[in-house]
């Protein structure tokens, strides 16, 4: 599990710089205000909050939240990504706190978050009914995980002969690491189950005791296709403890 880990690493540093790029743009298009009105619906009452975003990569969601007055850290493995998440806060003028850490694991005080959110994450993660249990417990009582993440490994077949713009990200992507994309996702699916039933399920187990899914929330974020544009559809669980 640590060899994928590696490599997911690994695949990522290559890509941190562009993506950053990628990031600022989508913060200054209507893509934040889509954002913004979907964590509106399940975020706790009061301000400041104090959010951990998990798998932070260049900071989009720590700063889209740092930017409304809450009190926003974010975390990842790669190194890489976390330079960029803090040249990202310098350019945007935003303050956020960025750790290198791993999400499956992380070393942080118990209850200390009032939220918790990840995009595009758990399904990079070999050891997820760990996380969500690890998560648990970095929750204050009446805290929220909100999750926006997509069944990859089980949708990879059926979005792959989708066209893309000319401009997306995955245009831009050579084809040595697009391989590699592939082969990672291929050995990912071993450890998953359909999405996002399984999560329901490990979240139950590990405490959580009101589960909210959306499976329409792609159709509100991604409604054209353009350089941000996730063919692979994404839903949200908001996970209460």
């Amino acid at each position: 599990m640590e060899r994928i880990k590696h490599r997911i690493t690994h695949y990522w540093s290559h890509r941190a710089e562009s993506f950053a790029d990628q990031r600022i743009r989508e913060f200054e298009s209507e893509k934040r205000e889509r954002w913004l009105a979907e964590f509106k619906k399940y975020l706790p009452q009061g301000n400041p909050l104090r959010v951990l975003d998990l798998g932070t990569g260049t900071g989009f969601f720590a700063l889209l939240l740092a930017a409304e007055g809450h009190d926003a850290t974010g975390i990842d493995l790669t190194a890489e990504m976390i330079h960029g998440a803090e040249h990202t806060a310098a350019i945007l003028g935003l303050d956020a706190k960025f750790q290198v850490m791993d999400a499956e694991s992380p070393e942080l005080e118990p209850e200390s978050f009032d939220v918790l959110v990840s995009r595009n994450l758990t399904w990079t993660l070999p050891r997820l009914a760990r996380a969500y249990q690890e998560w648990y417990k970095l929750l204050a009582p009446g805290g929220v995980l909100i999750n926006f993440d997509a069944d990859y490994c089980g949708a990879a077949e059926a979005t792959a002969e989708i066209e893309l713009p000319s401009n997306h990200a995955h245009k831009q992507v050579s084809a040595e690491l697009m391989a590699e994309n592939d082969s990672i996702t291929m050995e990912l699916s071993a450890y998953q189950q359909p999405r996002p039933q399984w999560d329901v399920q490990l979240l139950i187990e590990a405490g959580f005791e009101r589960i909210l899914v959306d499976t329409s929330v792609y159709k509100r974020i991604y409604p054209e296709k353009d350089e941000f544009y996730n063919p692979t559809p994404i839903f949200t669980i908001a996970a209460y403890k």
